[in-house]
């Protein structure tokens, strides 16, 4: 398995778990986006590149723009209507996700949550699986909302690719420290193809948003040379 790590994977390759496990017996093989399992194998499901990190996860990156939902992930969606006690949240999906009214924050029969149709959310999915619809919630484990709901105030939402996506959150990324010496900003990323910014002005939330676009293909030193030469131009647009 080790020589096909950064290589290029097509849908139908397989690859035995015996071979995995020969590897590390004592670590847990965990698949992400682009990996399932079948019998005794390994099985890709997209083309891209075969990428692993510890502790033994193995994923496929694609560029790609189609979201498929997946428990865990943190999303920005949009509420689309409300029916009975249940908000319906586009996520991007091929179907709407439910959310539930009880499912923020301090949130009671008595004392329901201030949401209306066409609010953003951020949210996590709590349900994710091919034969039930997507179910979100907006607090953790232990009831807070942990800086999920309903996202207030101005802004601005693009939708990227979600390598992009993956690239922003990753530790590896100087890009959101970068802006950060510059610009003073919120951003909200969703795994789902989805980022909110705002700053202290339309001019800097734009430029702010066009910056993150544009670091897909770059390297970290390129990012930092871009965002000293945006701040640059932005001030002198001020």
């Amino acid at each position: 398995m080790a020589e096909l790590i950064g290589s290029v994977v097509m849908p139908g390759d397989r690859v035995a778990q015996t071979q995995l496990k020969n590897e590390n017996e004592n670590k847990k093989i965990l698949l992400g986006p682009g990996v399932t399992e079948e019998d005794d194998c390994l099985i890709i499901t997209k083309p891209g590149i075969l990428r692993f990190r510890d502790p033994k996860v193995y994923w496929v990156d694609a560029h790609q723009k189609r979201y498929i939902p997946c428990k865990g992930d943190s999303v920005l969606g949009i509420v689309t209507q409300k029916v009975g006690d249940i908000f319906r949240v586009d996520i991007g999906g091929s179907e709407l996700a439910s959310l539930s009214y009880l499912s923020f924050e301090a949130a009671t029969k008595k004392y329901r949550p201030n949401v209306k149709v066409g609010d953003l959310l951020y949210a996590k999915l709590l349900v994710a699986n091919k034969d039930m619809e997507p179910e979100l919630v907006c607090i953790d484990s232990s009831g807070r909302s942990s800086g999920m709901g309903v996202i207030h105030g101005d802004g601005f939402v693009f939708t990227t690719s979600l390598n992009l996506i993956r690239k922003l959150l990753s530790p590896h990324c100087v890009l959101l420290k970068s802006l950060g010496k510059h610009f003073h900003f919120e951003t909200a990323i969703g795994m789902n193809g989805r980022v909110w910014v705002k700053s202290e002005n339309d001019v800097e939330t734009i430029a702010i948003s066009n910056a993150m676009q544009a670091a897909e293909l770059m390297t970290n030193e390129q990012i930092k040379s871009m965002c000293s030469k945006l701040s640059k131009v932005v001030s002198g647009l001020g």
